[in-house]
């Protein structure tokens, strides 16, 4: 903020992608120390205030061998903040503005992060067709609930994914005491969102929660694009 404050809230594994772009995000990191923690925190902090940067922002890293490699810093709020919010309890874009009104922040000391987060970005996208976009009317839009989901979406039945745009569809926020819950309430929550019109994600992310490596934790950023075959996936369209 303006008053010399700063304040770290935690980390976010980004790895699974294609084409360089996001498709699920978890919050703590799978098998991320504490002391990885506090030292990220101190060399996220560290470059924010040698900056003079004001505002909420992300330090994006890779980690490789112990070792932490900058990659850039996004000025902004990022569409995978939902999970930092959910273990954190802490509203990002509320903060963000009081910073913007000159007050401080609300929280002067880092929370303990509570459970595990899971955002899985619910795209117009054909798996099937190397994720090829498709645009077009969602012509039924069902939602999942039940406890710990949470989505956020902009879109009703009716509504027209444009192929100007982005092709995100709403993102599903799936939370639960461990990574194992939130896991388990995701199939189930993926399993009950019905969306047609348009080919979507939601089969790729079925297919990664079977996925032996990301159950273990063990992923990397060419999980998806090299070793996944989603050429079976049912079209919806």
């Amino acid at each position: 903020d303006n008053h010399g404050n700063g304040l770290f809230l935690g980390e976010r594994d980004c790895l699974l992608q294609r084409r360089h772009q996001k498709l699920v995000e978890e919050s703590p990191a799978p098998g991320f120390t504490p002391e990885l923690r506090a030292r990220l925190g101190e060399l996220a902090l560290a470059l924010g205030h040698a900056a003079g940067y004001r505002s909420a922002g992300t330090v994006e890293t890779l980690f490789s061998d112990g070792e932490f490699y900058f990659l850039e810093m996004n000025t902004r709020i990022q569409v995978e903040h939902t999970v930092t919010e959910e273990v954190f309890g802490i509203d990002l874009v509320a903060e963000q503005i009081r910073i913007a009104m000159g007050e401080p922040l609300s929280v002067s000391e880092t929370p303990t992060p509570v459970g595990h987060t899971i955002e899985f970005r619910i795209n117009a996208e054909d798996p099937s067709r190397n994720f090829a976009p498709t645009p077009g009317t969602l012509v039924k839009y069902q939602e999942p609930s039940g406890p710990g989901i949470r989505i956020d979406s902009g879109v009703v039945q009716g509504s027209t994914i444009s192929q100007y745009y982005d092709n995100m569809i709403a993102k599903l926020i799936v939370s639960g005491r461990d990574r194992d819950e939130a896991i388990r309430r995701a199939r189930r929550a993926l399993t009950e969102f019905e969306i047609r019109g348009v080919d979507t994600t939601i089969g790729a992310h079925l297919q990664i929660l079977g996925n032996a490596p990301f159950l273990a934790g063990d992923v990397t950023t060419r999980l998806v694009e090299s070793t996944m075959d989603f050429s079976k996936i049912e079209r919806t369209t």
